[in-house]
């Protein structure tokens, strides 16, 4: 590949920790090891230490808004990160979030004269009304998703879902489905791990162990896990449930599972970072539960895939796309009931459960490396094709950036004084 750099853009990066900031990690990493020259820009964490990367992070100005909404805001016009990155030799500008990235990835094409790809990750209208009370604010942070995604060279689309996702909210280009893969390694962990990890949990093994791994918010599915697990209580069949994360609605799904009378049977662990503790509970449960609509791709259910355990979902989601019932993995129609009727069918045959687990790592695992390789050969195709004109020219005309410049102050106005409100 040409010696030009990639510079990948994204509104979080450790120290926050999200699915996205996980993805340009990987993204970035896996680059780097194949020699090829890559940036990161992101919004600037008070206490952030990039040392530990093998590549330079550029930080910009940000308004830090973690405890109102865990995330810093950055400020896409902030002047200095334009000096440090107009003196490097970027190819290619890939931004992986339609907000302020977009923004500043849009002004930098215009300065620099290098395409500009997108990945569009996530359901962002959920996100924005889940951020945002007022519909009429919420109506033009759409049209600015829409505006952003639609000025990019290329869009990629984690999932079919994704696509039809950012499409339904106005987007009327084509798009290019480029998986993301997993940075767990294709294998079980042994017992002794999986025992030392485990350790504190009252996790028999003769019962059936599910599992969940996300963050730990309503529209995950979590509540058609636990009425899905009551029930299953309520016809005296035993199992234990075991929740994986951090997040905004934990305390209140806690409560939720107290009062359905789970708490000897369902146990939270928090966040687990660690990978190689993460591959452990994986390779302790039976089956992972993902009965998410909200997600557009699944990245938990390929690093179930990696320790070969089959996940159960919800039938035509975007977190099973290329998932066949019952071969690597199982599909339920999005109530707790048909949830509870298929852990019931299956949960006491081990040996139909590990095929499906076997069956989803040989269908449904993919590497970061392989997912990176097939981006990168489309890197080259796409500067190929912005330098031989093949894309239209797009400029970030000023009058439309200082509208957004506007808005975004005001917007950071507002969330300093109060919650969002129209």
């Amino acid at each position: 590949m040409a010696e030009k750099e990639i510079c990948i853009l994204n509104d979080s990066f450790p120290p926050i920790i999200d699915g996205v900031a996980n993805v340009v990690e990987n993204y970035a990493k896996v680059l780097t090891q194949h020699d090829i020259p890559v940036s990161v820009v992101t919004p600037d964490v008070p206490g952030a230490d990039d040392s530990s990367f093998d590549f330079p992070v550029f930080r910009y100005q940000s308004l830090d808004l973690r405890k109102q909404i865990g995330y810093t805001v950055g400020n896409p016009f902030s002047v200095p990160v334009y000096y440090e990155l107009e003196k490097r030799d970027i190819g290619l500008l890939h931004s992986h979030c339609p907000m302020a990235s977009n923004i500043l990835a849009r002004s930098l094409r215009e300065s620099l004269d290098v395409p500009m790809i997108m990945t569009y990750h996530t359901k962002y209208d959920i996100d924005i009304a889940n951020a945002i009370k007022g519909k009429l604010l919420q109506r033009a942070a759409i049209e600015a998703v829409v505006d952003n995604v639609s000025a990019c060279d290329e869009l990629w689309v984690v999932s079919r879902g994704a696509g039809e996702n950012i499409r339904s909210l106005g987007y009327q280009g084509d798009y290019i489905v480029m998986e993301n893969g997993v940075d767990l390694p294709k294998k079980r962990a042994d017992e002794k791990t999986v025992a030392e990890v485990t350790a504190g949990y009252d996790l028999p093994a003769e019962v059936p162990m599910f599992l969940f791994v996300g963050r730990m918010m309503w529209y995950k599915g979590i509540r058609l896990i636990l009425d899905a697990l009551a029930a299953l209580k309520s016809h005296d069949i035993n199992f234990r449930m075991v929740f994986i994360g951090g997040g905004a609605d934990e305390k209140e799904i806690k409560t939720a599972a107290a009062d359905l009378n789970l708490s000897d049977r369902v146990f939270f662990t928090g966040p687990v970072r660690e990978r190689d503790k993460l591959n452990a509970w994986y390779s302790r449960a039976d089956l992972f539960l993902f009965p998410s609509t909200f997600d557009t791709n699944g990245l938990v259910v390929r690093e179930a895939a990696a320790s070969s355990l089959g996940t159960v979902l919800i039938k035509d989601s975007a977190a099973a796309e290329g998932v066949t019932n019952r071969k690597n993995g199982l599909l339920v129609e999005e109530n707790a009931a048909s949830l509870a009727v298929c852990l019931a069918s299956v949960m006491n045959n081990r040996d139909f459960m590990r095929q499906l687990g076997q069956n989803a790592a040989d269908d449904l695992y993919l590497s970061w490396d392989d997912a990176v390789m097939r981006a990168e050969e489309r890197y080259l195709i796409v500067m190929d094709n912005y330098a031989c004109g093949r894309y239209p020219r797009r400029t970030a005309a000023a009058e439309s950036l200082m509208a957004f410049r506007n808005n975004l102050l005001d917007f950071w106005d507002r969330l300093t004084r109060k919650p969002l409100e129209e």
